[in-house]
């Protein structure tokens, strides 16, 4: 009988905000990236349904929340490199972050392998939380939801 080894995966997208979660959702697809020998994307949504009508008809908003996320996810892509991944990219978007990354970004980038946290927050900072269970029902690839 052949050795049963569990699927290597070639890319892996990780989702992360800044939740505690995020970071084991991280800290989980930078060992699996390294372990594969798999290309790690990192991704980040601005979600602009959190934010009242002021806020999201100013651009000057818009646009720092977005340097601000941008930011926070170039803070991950050092922590994945100094960790040993060869092959790291980022990518800010901004919408629904569960249709986002099902409708567009794993369209457009082909991982195999989707990575995010569980915890719904309330408020700004919920992100992916709420979004987890979209994102495993949908998802045209394997979804691993880390808790």
């Amino acid at each position: 009988m052949s050795e049963m080894s569990p699927k290597e995966f070639k890319h892996i997208l990780v989702g992360v905000d800044d939740s505690d979660d995020a970071q084991l959702a991280f800290r989980y697809a930078i060992n699996r990236a390294k372990s594969d020998g798999a290309k790690l994307t990192i991704v980040s949504i601005l979600e602009q349904d959190n934010m009242n009508v002021y806020e999201a008809m100013s651009k000057d908003f818009i646009h720092g929340q977005r340097s601000d996320l941008e930011a926070h996810v170039q803070q991950y892509q050092k922590l994945a490199e100094q960790f040993g991944i060869k092959d790291v990219t980022t990518v800010v978007d901004e919408g629904d972050p569960g249709e986002t990354i099902v409708k567009d970004i794993i369209p457009a980038l082909k991982p195999d392998l989707l990575v995010i946290g569980s915890i719904s927050k309330k408020g700004v900072r919920r992100y992916f939380g709420s979004q987890a269970a979209y994102m495993a029902k949908h998802a045209p690839i394997s979804v691993l939801v880390v808790r």
